[in-house]
């Protein structure tokens, strides 16, 4: 119940951050990513028990505080730092924050996510399948109005590719989310299917 308590102070002081003008993805991100980046993570924990389910939670709501606090630094490891400071001001354990703080460390280098631990899969999958739903792919073409058409499809398929290589590590999210995947990166390609 403590760290249920702790969690919900998470979500609460996110939710507050990322709403701030300043952030690009103010107007959507907590309820829209962050919310969703949870319930699949919430989801993959049932296939793994072994994984520390509080560090998932956490690593949920933290995994883009870089990208909140300064979006074009966003991946410097003083906001992992700053971070990991939010969660012991929070009342978190030192010793839990700074696993936090290792495991998006690992995160954030978006290389070899399949040899890490899960708690590292799970979040990453959960991040990367969260792209597949909701608005995410709408509110990109919203928040670039300057950018080409043609070039906002192409920056689609990068990314769309992108995510499912490197983040999508886990069977399970990869089996669920499969169709998204694909109907997601069929209209980002303009393919047309046959009748």
């Amino acid at each position: 119940m403590i760290m249920d308590d702790k969690v919900q102070k998470l979500r609460e002081y996110i939710t507050e951050k990322s709403a701030s003008e300043s952030f690009v993805h103010y107007k959507w991100f907590a309820k829209w990513h962050l919310s969703i980046v949870e319930h699949i993570a919430e989801q993959l924990l049932s296939h793994y028990p072994d994984a520390d389910p509080e560090i998932v939670r956490v690593m949920t709501w933290m995994h883009d505080y870089g990208k909140i606090v300064d979006f074009d630094n966003q991946y410097d490891h003083k906001y992992v730092e700053d971070g990991k400071n939010v969660l012991i001001g929070l009342g978190f354990d030192v010793q839990f924050a700074e696993s936090v703080a290792e495991n998006i460390k690992t995160l954030d280098k978006k290389e070899n996510i399949d040899q890490a631990n899960i708690e590292v899969q799970i979040v990453s999958s959960a991040d990367g399948c969260s792209h597949l739903v909701g608005p995410f792919g709408s509110l990109y073409w919203w928040e670039h109005p300057d950018k080409d058409f043609e070039e906002i499809m192409q920056d689609n398929v990068h990314k769309l590719n992108t995510d499912w290589d490197k983040k999508v590590t886990l069977p399970e999210a990869r089996a669920a989310y499969r169709a998204f995947h694909d109907m997601e990166l069929n209209k980002a390609e303009g393919v047309i299917p046959s009748l």
